[in-house]
This record gives structure tokens, sequence and C-alpha cells, in this order.
């Protein structure tokens, strides 16, 4: 029966499937996505790393353990790597870039991808650099060229195109130039306070416990301040910071899913009503309500079904998309294959969401009367309160928790996601109902008989209102939201980068350079916005409890960072302008000689302290007590140095330090030449190009949103299909009504009007409810996670809005065009 039944409607339900096709086909191809990706990562964790274990360390490996370091495994690399600026003689060129003076036979695993080939044989024999490509092609050199790091000057041999762990992206943000070892001493960067990474790369026989070896000396390890990384820590980190990107993605390819069944319940409950006076027969015929709920509950799975299977394949397509748009992220080749547990998720997730929201139309077909055949007009039947709906809005709720569980693991996302979208779903349906209650209550009669028409078309039997403001609302919020908070990113870079603000920061300038610095400066006419000594120290005690007391303690939640990062502070006695003082005074040296020290109030909060709470560091080996004096907030978008912790003055003037002045240059040309300069008369000192950092985070961020707005794509696109499978859907009853008014003297231009009149209307008002939703989403983004000032983009939002209004006035006009081509009777007997 449900197979004769939709011989009739099979090209209307064809078309609600539609919107399932494309919800799943989003979240089939993220899923996939991830999962090969999380293959891929493991499949290449070896390769990721480079060898099997890597100790590394911001200081010189201790005199204790490093013979004990020296013995482990077969082969070992040496790695020392630090920042500054190289030149690279021939060109001019001046950057800053990641130095790494290599000893051994690194990488052990994975492709060094090196062009020529034959110039990794030539740099292991000590006779030039290796320089990544990126900063090649950057200023037009060759191979064969020089390049100058600190005092050596040496022949480039190669351009590297590969180096394993590190991505695209990684590349282009810090590049890097290859020295051999030997060649560590003789560039004359390595200097009190300078910034160095040391690092050890081993490779063990094939089979040993690496694991079992880390744990014999993890306590050595701990008090050396070493950190390891094996092949199974830097799997597991890699895989966690891609699968948050995987799990945002899924989310938002979910919500297409749930604008999808939106349109799915529509079109049932429009094709229900059709089927009524079916169904009524049916019970004369002694089918019972159950039956008659299966026969159409049938139709409708099927065709969920089948959206699904469609929409499962065409997410399998999808997915080959994504490692081209997103490859410069990563740093792993990713295989791509069928996911058959992603496309198998698809199905299930597709089907069940189909059915759960096809349920709720459909069972008011329980309750229908046979004596619905003689009284057509009798609707008590099937109104009133029904406890089984409930049941079904219970299961869709539990559906939705339980899947942004399996896909996240974390009951916070849970709340928050669900939340969300209860807010939304719930905002947007009740504009909706108060639209159609204000319009009846309220409604313009003096208004003329176009708008009058068009606007009681809101309201009448069979209008898409709620369907329409509730589907292209939320594709509309999504995008405008998403649009917001590209824009908040770029604005939190900008906002501090003015005519007048900092674009170049100075560092690991020695004492002794300080002056000769800012002579450089000054005979460039270059102001001196600011200058402060930093002085680096380690963490020994919080509290009197040891750094390794508090990583044993399991239950203790401090972040292993505050724990084991190199500390970069200053001194004085005030606060600068990026800075304001929330409790306690600002940095002073107390009675009792004991400095009282002011910290970020978010690194407080991380690490739980409080007023008088005392912190213990090293400071270049002499320990030194510190007490907190004072909570600050520290405003980190404005372009100048800011700090953790700042101590007050006459506590660390006799410390090894190096001093940092920040300045402005009014054009690229004369930033190359201060560069230059510096390169010549100070090759350790190394600066920051504020402006070449803003634009690199700028096309990563570009590059990011392109990914995120495509998966919104699918949202608003599949709102959009709800538009059209609604539209068309309850074409019957729009044909009858516009034959009868065509009837009555009605001209075609006036039919196109109201109708113009009634979608242009609903088009504008779930426009206009997205982006009122976007922007109180916006706002709540900049004020509680991006801390900055909210600025709605007033133009672009307009902008979408009218986009989507005309969309969806244009889908409404090309429903009416059979209508205004052919004459009443002939239409009425085609639709007959």
């Amino acid at each position: 029966m449900a197979w004769r039944d939709s011989r009739r409607s099979r090209s209307r339900l064809l078309l609600f499937m539609s919107s399932i096709v494309l919800g799943i086909a989003a979240l089939v191809g993220i899923n996939s996505f991830g999962h090969n990706l999380a293959r891929s990562i493991s499949e290449q964790s070896r390769e990721l790393l480079g060898a099997d274990l890597v100790l590394h360390s911001t200081q010189p490996f201790d005199s204790t353990i490093a013979p004990d370091i020296a013995r482990l495994g077969q082969r070992r690399t040496t790695d020392v790597a630090f920042a500054s600026l190289v030149l690279f003689p021939r060109t001019q060129g001046v950057r800053l870039a990641q130095v790494r003076n290599l000893s051994g036979d690194f990488p052990y695993y994975g492709a060094w991808e090196i062009a020529p080939a034959s110039a990794r044989a030539a740099f292991r024999a000590g006779r030039g650099a290796l320089v990544d490509d990126v900063l090649l092609a950057q200023f037009k050199v060759k191979v064969g060229d020089s390049v100058k790091v600190g005092e050596v000057t040496l022949p480039v041999l190669g351009r590297v195109l590969k180096t394993p762990g590190q991505s695209g992206m990684g590349s282009a943000v810090a590049p890097t130039v290859f020295l051999p070892g030997q060649y560590l001493a003789r560039t004359g960067l390595v200097q009190r306070g300078s910034r160095i990474s040391y690092r050890t790369y081993v490779q063990f026989a094939e089979g040993t416990d690496v694991a079992a070896v880390v744990k014999g000396l993890q306590k050595r390890l701990d008090k050396a301040s070493i950190e390891s990384d094996t092949v199974a820590s830097r799997q597991q980190r890699t895989g966690r910071a891609f699968s948050d990107l995987t799990e945002f993605l899924s989310l938002v390819a979910f919500v297409a899913l749930l604008l999808g069944c939106v349109g799915v319940a529509s079109a049932v409950n429009l094709y229900v009503r059709e089927k009524l006076a079916a169904v009524a027969v049916l019970r004369c015929l002694g089918a019972s309500g159950r039956q008659a709920v299966l026969i159409y509950l049938l139709q409708t799975s099927g065709l969920g079904l089948l959206g699904a299977i469609i929409g499962a394949a065409l997410g399998a397509g999808v997915q080959f998309l994504l490692p081209q748009v997103l490859g410069s992220f990563l740093p792993v080749e990713i295989s791509v294959g069928l996911a058959w547990p992603a496309i198998g998720l698809g199905l299930v997730v597709g089907l069940l969401m189909a059915v759960l929201f096809a349920l709720l139309p459909l069972l008011s077909i329980r309750r229908v009367s046979p004596l619905r055949v003689l009284r057509a007009a009798y609707d008590e039947d099937t109104a009133g309160a029904d406890p089984i709906r409930w049941a079904v809005y219970a299961a869709i709720g539990l559906f939705i928790v339980g899947f942004t569980w399996f896909q996240t693991h974390k009951w916070l996302v849970v709340g928050v996601f669900s939340g969300s979208l209860l807010v939304s779903f719930g905002l947007l349906t009740g504009l909706g109902l108060l639209l159609m209650k204000l319009l009846r209550r309220y409604f313009p009669v003096s208004w003329s008989y176009v708008w009058r028409q068009g606007l009681a078309n809101l309201f009448r039997p069979n209008n898409q209102t709620l369907t329409l403001i509730t589907s292209v609302g939320l594709g509309t919020f999504l995008l405008a939201t998403l649009y917001l908070v590209q824009a908040l990113l770029l604005g939190r870079m900008e906002l501090k980068t003015g005519d007048q603000q900092p674009n170049l920061v100075l560092f690991d300038i020695q004492r002794e350079q300080l002056a000769g610095v800012e002579n450089v400066l000054k005979q460039r006419q270059l102001p001196i916005i600011q200058r402060l000594p930093v002085v680096t120290m380690r963490l020994l005690a919080i509290n009197q409890r040891t750094v390794a007391a508090i990583k044993r303690d399991t239950t203790d939640d401090i972040p292993p960072w505050a724990l084991t990062s190199e500390y970069r502070v200053t001194y004085r006695d005030s606060l600068s302008t990026s800075e304001t003082l929330l409790s306690g005074r600002p940095p002073y040296l107390g009675k009792d000689g004991l400095p009282h020290i002011s910290v970020d109030a978010g690194y407080a909060k991380n690490v739980h302290l409080k007023l008088g709470d005392t912190l213990t560091f090293n400071v270049q080996g002499s320990p030194m007590q510190a007490v907190i004096g004072g909570t600050r907030e520290v405003d980190w978008t404005k372009m100048q140095s800011n700090f953790l912790v700042v101590f007050p003055k006459g506590v660390l003037e006799q410390a090894p330090q190096f001093e940092v002045v920040i300045t402005r240059v009014p054009s690229t040309a004369q930033l190359a030449e201060v560069q230059r300069t510096l390169v010549a008369q100070f090759p350790n000192v190394s600066a920051i190009d504020i402006g070449l950092i803003l634009n690199t985070l700028n096309d990563i961020i570009t590059k990011v949103s392109f990914v995120i707005r495509f998966m919104a794509a699918f949202s608003i696109i599949t709102g959009l299909l709800v538009l059209a499978s609604s539209v068309i859907i309850s074409r019957y009853q729009r044909i009858q009504e516009s034959v009868l008014l065509r009837t009555l003297g009605a001209s075609r231009r006036q039919i196109l009007l109201i109708t113009l009149v009634e979608y242009a209307l609903l088009g504008a008002l779930a426009a206009g409810a997205g982006i009122g939703l976007a922007a109180g989403a916006g706002w709540a983004l900049a004020a509680f996670v991006f801390e900055v000032s909210f600025a709605v983009a007033l133009p672009s939002l307009l902008g979408l809005a009218a986009v989507v209004t005309a969309i969806t006035a244009l889908l409404g006009l090309l429903n009416s065009r059979e209508v205004l081509r052919r004459p009443p009777l002939e239409v009425l007997r085609g639709e007959g």
C-alpha cells in the first residue's frame, strides 16, 4: 500500500529528500576526513617525529645526565635551534628565521625532501647550509648563493621542500635555515640571555620499548628540566590538535542535517494534510490508525534511507577535496580512502533523523476519524494534545545530545551546542508564531489589495512561515556568525596596529650593545617607543611545593606549560599602558626584603594563585623567592612587550639579562635597511617584523575561514532547499488560491505581486532573525572569548540579508509561473 500510494507523490517526496542528502554529505565528508587524518597520523607518527625519541630543553643538558643520554639508542642527532636574522648577500634580503644546527643523521624516519638530492650529503660533510624553499623564493635566492647567519657566511647547498613534522604553513610562518653543527660556535649567536632550544634525536633498535626507557629516566629528566617526546606521545598530541577542528566542522555539518530534518517535518506535514481524505477512506475499509501511520512512515523512511545513501556517496567525494584545501596546515600526507565507519554513521544518523522528524506530523494520522469521508472540514479528530508527540520530541533531544557527545566526548561542548540549538530554534519559532499572531490580531485592513493578500498568506493554512523562518534563519545565523568571528580575529590583530603603533621589535640585545643599537635607530630618526630589560628564569616551587612534586600529583590541574616553560620577566615599579591593576599593588620590594611581584590575572587563575602566595624561581642558577603582591589584566593585543610576571626594581639588576627595544619603521625599504645594518653590526640581535607576522596570520585565517564557510554553505543551501521543497509541496494549495483569484478577476501582475510580497517578507524576516542572532553571538564571543570591542559589519550583513531575501522571493515567483502562463481551467484540470 505504501508503494502504490507513493506513485502519484514521489516527485514531491524526492524533493524533501534532497535536504537530507546535503546534510549527510557534509557529515560523512567531514567524518571521513577526520578518520583518514587520524589513520594517516597513526601510520606516519614515526616519520612525524623523525626519530624514536626526542629530548628537548631550553638549556644545555645537565652534566649529570648528559653521559646517560649519550649512551641511548643506536644513533643520535643533536639540534641546537634559535631565532636570528639571516642575510642573503646577493639580494640583500633579510628576515628573522629559525636557525637549526644539526650534528648527526637527522631524520632517521620520514622524507627530508631536498633539491638537489646531492645537497644532503654535502650538508652532512659540512660544506654549506640548507634553506627552506619559501625563504629562498621570497628573496629570489638560488642554490649556490650564500647566506649569512651571525658571523658565518655559507653557500646555499639546496632548498628544503619538506621536513618531517613541519607543515607547509609552519614553514611559511617560521622558515628555517639548517647549519652543520660545527658552525654553531662560529656564528657568535649563543650568548647570555639568548633563547635557545636544545634537542637530541635518538634512534633505537627495532623492538625497543622506548616508553620503558623513558620511564626509567623520568625522575632525572624532570630534575634536569628535560622534556621527552616519543612516537606515541607525538601521535596523541597531533591527533588531538586536529580532532578539535574535525569535531567543530562535524557539528556544523550536523546543523545542516537538522535543517534538512526541519524541512522533512514541514514537507511531511503538508503531505499528510493532502492524504487525510485517503486515510479516512482506509479507516472506513477497516485499516487501523497504526496501519495508516506505518504506510506513510514506510514511504518517508525509504526516502530517508535513499537520501542518506546518496548523501554518503556525495560525502565520500567531498572528503577528497578537503586535503587539497587543508594540506598546507597538515604535517602528514593524508591517504584518502573510504571510511566505512563514517559512512555507516551517516546512514544511521540520516535514517533516524528522517524517521524522528517525519513522525511528528505522521502521528496525527492515528486519530483520523472515518467521519472525515462525510465531513471534509472535520478537524477535531487530529487536534488536541498528544503525549506520544512529546515522547518524539524527547527522542529528538536525546539523539542530538547523544550524537554531540559521540563526536566530542566533552559534556561542556554537549551542553553549549545543544543549548545553543535549543535557544536558536526556540527564538526563531517564537518569532514565527508571534508574527502570525500579530498579523491575525492587527491585520492592516486599510492597506492595498496586493499587500493584504500577501500578508494573509503568512498565516493562512499551509503557510511556510514557521518552516522558512526557522530553516533559512538558522542557516543565515551560521554564515553571519562565522563571518563575524573571522572579522573579530582579524580585528583583534589589527586593532592596535595603527599608523603610530610599533611594528618592529628588537630583542636579544646585550647591555653593552644597547647604546649602539639605539644609535642605529636615531641615525634614521626612528622613535624608541619602549625599552626594557628581560631576565630568563624557571619555576622551582609554588608555595614551597616543588615542581616535581606537583607533576607527580595527578589530582593537580595546573597546566604543564606553567611548570616547565622558561619565564621571561622584566622589572619595574609601575604598570604599562597595556595593563590594568585588578588587585593588590604594582610590583614593590617588601619590608622583609622579598620582592612582591605582579602576575597576569589569567595566569594566576590557571595556576590557582592568590595574593600572598609564593613562587620560587631559578634565576640563572640562583633560587629566588617572590610573593604575589598584585594581579593585573594585560591587553595582549597591544603591539608591545607584555609579561606574565613583573618584578620590582632593586632585585634583578645584576642578573644575566638582555634588552628589548620597540620602534616603528614607516616603510618596508627602511625596515630592510635597519635589518641589514643590524646583521652587519650586531649579528646576535634579532628583529620581529610585526607587519609580516600579521600578513601571514591573515593568510592562515583566510584559509581556515574558507573551510568553515564551505561547511556552513551546506547549512544555508540546505535551508534554501527546505524553502524550495516547502514552496513546491504546498504548490497545490497555492495554485488553488491563485486560480480562484484569477477567476474573481485578479490580473497576472497582481498575483505576481502577492506572491512577491509573501516570500520577500518571509525571506527578509528569516534573514533579519538570523543576523540578529548572529549579532548576539558575535557580541558574546567578543566580550567573553576574544575580549575585544564588538562592532557590527553592517554593510556585509545587510548584503547577506538582501541575498537571502532575493533568493527566497525568486523561488516563490518561480513556483507561480505555471499559474501565470496557463488558463485557470487548464490548471485545475491538470492538478485534478
